[in-house]
């Protein structure tokens, strides 16, 4: 790994948390409804939001209809997606006249964007309308996200609150993150991303004559800043043309690549200073941003370093991978040159600590060890830094179960945040930390073992189990990224990769109010000698050995079958 490579990872986390702090604070204040500047100016439009759907902004639920309204919200999305790709033939702005998407690719897509995942079998540029690019997956991108994060903040409130009945109203909480949190921050990147080249148009597409060669190629068009900008600030990842970040036009610049990392990892972070303030105490905050990072950094590393490393097979055969100031060395298969290896593999590790999945190289074409970096960060949880309101929330699942080891280890009834964790707590926190990797593991098994799972595989092997693990892995943890060597687009994949999806979304989501709504019925106890402080060096240790516990005991027998045999074939 080289030093720039370092610095760069170094100055974006540095940068994000500049920014991160005052947002996490803006944040909490938007959700608890104080009369801060942002909100009297937008009062009028989320007013009108109300009276037009019929809200009573100063009714809170309890945690069962706030679920109920998160799953009809969601299953109302996925109706609406998958009827507009079946009609996007009839429907306008499809300049190039695009015909219905086949059935169960409008459900796999439809699911995907609902849930926050955003994987995409086909190629959006020769599949999607504008129409459907905007009205479909550029709106579930925002409501998909404000989802994440109401819920984070719904279970935030069950911390804080004390014998209280209700966990807040989720319709309100849905439109003051997207009006006062998504929407000034997508405008505001979207402007900064046009500047640095990226296209934003309703034009058809053009035909040009290369210069090389001198025949003619197309150019696809589109209003793709836009999408692009909530595509990375809401953990969504979907792009806008097949390549995704590594296009050109969506990606043009080494500074646009520093944008978008900096918009992917902002809100997570940020997350984490609106539970500290919440809390009424920052050092809550704190202490979960430090596991989160503690997590992320050793395993960014451990994917730069292996990249810029490149394949002991071409060392063996005297060819110079070494970096230098005429090249840069390691493995530059899948990357832009414009990126390099660096870049490249921070992008990657930030895509998948998130829920983001956007790429802007391929990651199926990295090293062995290079790729289970993604995938096992996905595997974690994706808790470091997590998606939009889902990073916080799956960490403080963690949070929970690590305090209940520690009250076993002691013998005492364990605590957290002055709240006893009790029998039910425990069964919704397992429920949830074991959903994912059941839907994975499962999927994946069936995959290995039908033919029509088996038929996707470009590469057979120890490398073509990777793809298909990793697959399941970035459905079921609502990712996004792939190991492009799978064929995907067929009536298996869709369904059984929108399946998990489905669920790896919502039997998580749901355990999580349920939690939510047992924790704020409760009174808080009064802290003694015997408290496990949760804010300090002995907690973040603690949190981090639990998200190490569950990831490596549930996934390095697969991982074993996959990247790590691939790896040891490499010195055979």
């Amino acid at each position: 790994m080289t030093m720039a490579a370092i610095v760069l990872g170094l100055v974006l986390l540095g940068v994000t948390l500049a920014c991160a702090r005052p947002l996490g604070r803006y944040i909490a204040d938007v959700m608890a409804g104080r009369p801060i500047l942002a909100v009297r100016l937008g009062a009028p439009c989320e007013s009108a939001v109300y009276r037009l759907a019929g809200i009573d902004p100063k009714r809170e639920t309890g945690w069962k209809q706030y679920a109920i309204d998160v799953l009809a919200f969601s299953l109302c999305g996925v109706l609406a997606v998958y009827a507009l790709q079946r009609l996007q033939t009839w429907l306008p702005l499809n300049p190039q006249h695009f015909g219905a998407v086949t059935p169960d690719s409008a459900f796999n897509t439809a699911i995907s964007f609902v849930t926050n995942t955003n994987w995409q079998g086909y190629s959006g540029e020769a599949t999607l309308s504008y129409l459907t690019q905007m009205l479909g997956l550029a709106v579930q991108n925002f409501v998909s996200a404000a989802t994440g994060i109401a819920v984070a903040i719904a279970l935030l409130r069950g911390l804080v609150r004390h014998r209280a009945s209700t966990i807040g109203n989720f319709w309100v909480d849905l439109t003051r993150v997207t009006l006062y949190v998504l929407l000034p921050l997508a405008a505001l990147l979207a402007l900064a991303l046009i500047s640095q080249g990226v296209i934003l148009n309703f034009d058809s597409y053009r035909d040009v004559t290369a210069y090389a060669t001198q025949q003619i190629q197309t150019l696809p068009m589109g209003p793709v800043a836009t999408q692009e900008a909530i595509k990375e600030l809401g953990t969504n990842g979907g792009g806008f043309f097949n390549a995704n970040s590594a296009h050109p036009f969506e990606n043009p610049t080494a500074l646009s690549n520093l944008l978008q990392m900096w918009a992917i990892l902002l809100i997570p972070m940020a997350l984490t200073f609106t539970f500290g303030k919440m809390a009424g105490d920052a050092r809550q905050g704190w202490a979960v941003l430090a596991a989160m990072t503690v997590l992320f950094v050793p395993l960014w590393l451990t994917a730069l370093g292996n990249e810029q490393a490149g394949n002991p097979l071409l060392a063996a055969l005297h060819v110079d991978t070494a970096s230098s100031a005429t090249q840069s060395g390691g493995n530059m298969e899948g990357k832009e040159t414009r990126f390099g290896i660096g870049a490249s593999s921070l992008f990657a590790a930030v895509t998948t600590a998130t829920s983001t999945g956007a790429v802007n190289s391929m990651h199926d074409s990295m090293t062995p060890l290079g790729g289970m970096v993604p995938m096992f960060l996905m595997q974690l949880g994706e808790v470091a830094y997590g998606g939009v309101g889902s990073g916080l929330y799956g960490m403080l699942l963690y949070a929970l179960l690590g305090v209940f080891i520690a009250g076993l280890m002691i013998g005492r009834t364990p605590e957290y945040l002055g709240k006893k964790i009790e029998a039910f707590d425990m069964k919704m926190t397992s429920m949830a930390l074991l959903a994912t990797p059941a839907v994975v593991l499962l999927g994946t098994a069936i995959a290995v073992s039908v033919a029509a799972g088996k038929a996707g595989v470009a590469n057979p092997g120890t490398h073509g189990f990777s793809e298909i693990l990793y697959a399941f892995s970035s459905a079921g943890n609502n990712n996004g990224s792939a190991f492009a060597g799978l064929s995907a687009n067929t009536p298996f994949y869709n369904t059984a990769l929108g399946l998990a999806m489905w669920f790896g979304r919502f039997m998580v989501l749901v355990p999580v109010l349920a939690i939510a709504g047992s924790l704020a019925a409760k009174q808080r106890a009064p802290v003694t000698v015997g408290t496990l402080p949760t804010h300090g060096p002995l907690f973040i240790v603690l949190l981090v050995g639990s998200v190490l516990l569950i990831g490596a005991l549930t996934f390095v027998p697969a991982l074993a079958l996959g990247p790590i045999a691939e790896h040891l074939l490499l010195y055979r």
